[in-house]
């Protein structure tokens, strides 16, 4: 039988010996925003102010207070099996946090650059009534022209078949309906982590769970419609092809040759790779373009770029204006 609910941690209070804690204020990450914005759907609010998720092959609580980000890994359950991954520990998970927010990566500098080269930026960015203060709502401090606060909205570092795999599924769709099905599939296909009050978590499946013969009909019947082609098929083209690490591989690769490896796979057009060459392959300068930045693009910047529809020369052409304005990191400005 399945091992006995845990009871969710929801605020370091309840178990101090079990949280720790990392530097990080809020101009630098907001999580109410940053892990409900659509970039992943593996996160809940479990508690007002705790997010829930799994991150790293373990399920996580996080919370802000003030200039710290708190969290706790739950340990894997015993169901009669041996144990899987022991927790990792401290000094592991805090670089693993680190590196899922790009924590070294430094949201005021990057807002005053981009500032400077866009005068339309600047104007947006100076809307912002200040720092934002945690729970407390915005704070009183005035904005001077040299400051340009930062929203604590910032570009998260995925596993590139979790992102690749959760992009296919986002074309035509909304973010609950997302995280629904990607919410089913992790709890058909994965492994069970933990049950935390009565919920059970799952891991993100295995490229070999996906490309199995009967994949593509499981998915059907989880409602993905024709998606279910793309997931699947994608999954073996992968497996079969270069590999989770041939996948991971292509961070080191350009930009170019990444987003190129990536359109070959069923169901990847230019705004899904681009969304994975971003989110998960450390392309900063990848933006994902789409009807509402090639509007932006033309109306609010003058741009002339594009046709009549987006095709990938449009693409091209959108991704390039906004990387000759924004510069190497035009991906991150697009996200804020």
């Amino acid at each position: 039988p399945p091992a006995a609910p845990m009871k969710l941690r929801d605020t370091p209070k309840a178990c101090p010996s079990l949280w720790r804690s990392l530097p990080c204020p809020p101009a630098e990450l907001r999580l109410d925003l940053v892990l409900s914005s659509g970039q992943t759907f593996r996160w809940w609010e479990s508690s007002p102010g705790a997010w829930t998720g799994v991150l790293g092959g373990h399920v996580w609580t996080l919370r802000q207070e003030r200039d710290r980000l708190w969290y706790t890994v739950y340990s894997e359950e015993e169901d009669g099996h041996p144990a899987g991954a022991a927790t990792p520990d401290g000094a592991k998970t805090d670089q693993i946090l680190r590196d899922y927010f790009q924590l070294d990566v430094g949201l005021g500098a990057l807002y005053r650059a981009w500032g400077a080269a866009d005068p339309l930026f600047r104007k947006v960015a100076d809307d912002f009534p200040g720092e934002v203060a945690t729970g407390e709502g915005r704070s009183a401090h005035p904005v001077s022209p040299h400051r340009i606060p930062s929203t604590g909205v910032r570009v998260l570092r995925q596993d590139p078949v979790e992102c690749l795999l959760s992009f296919i599924c986002t074309s035509n769709n909304h973010i609950s309906r997302i995280t629904a099905m990607i919410d089913r599939l992790c709890r058909a296909f994965g492994r069970r982590l933990c049950c935390l009050d009565a919920r059970p978590v799952h891991a993100f499946p295995s490229l070999s769970a996906l490309a199995g013969a009967d994949a593509e009909a499981r998915l059907r019947a989880l409602g993905f419609g024709y998606r279910a082609k793309f997931v699947s098929g994608s999954a073996r083209a992968i497996a079969k092809g270069i590999g989770a690490e041939g996948l991971c591989r292509l961070r080191a690769a350009p930009y170019a040759e990444a987003r190129r490896v990536l359109c070959t796979l069923p169901g990847v057009g230019a705004k899904v790779a681009d969304c994975v060459c971003l989110m998960a392959l450390d392309k900063a300068e990848a933006v994902p373009v789409d009807t509402h930045v090639w509007r932006i693009a033309q109306q609010r910047y003058g741009a002339a770029v594009g046709g009549r529809s987006l095709t990938p020369r449009a693409h091209q052409e959108i991704g390039d204006f906004f990387r000759g304005l924004w510069g190497p990191r035009a991906g991150w400005a697009q996200a804020v």
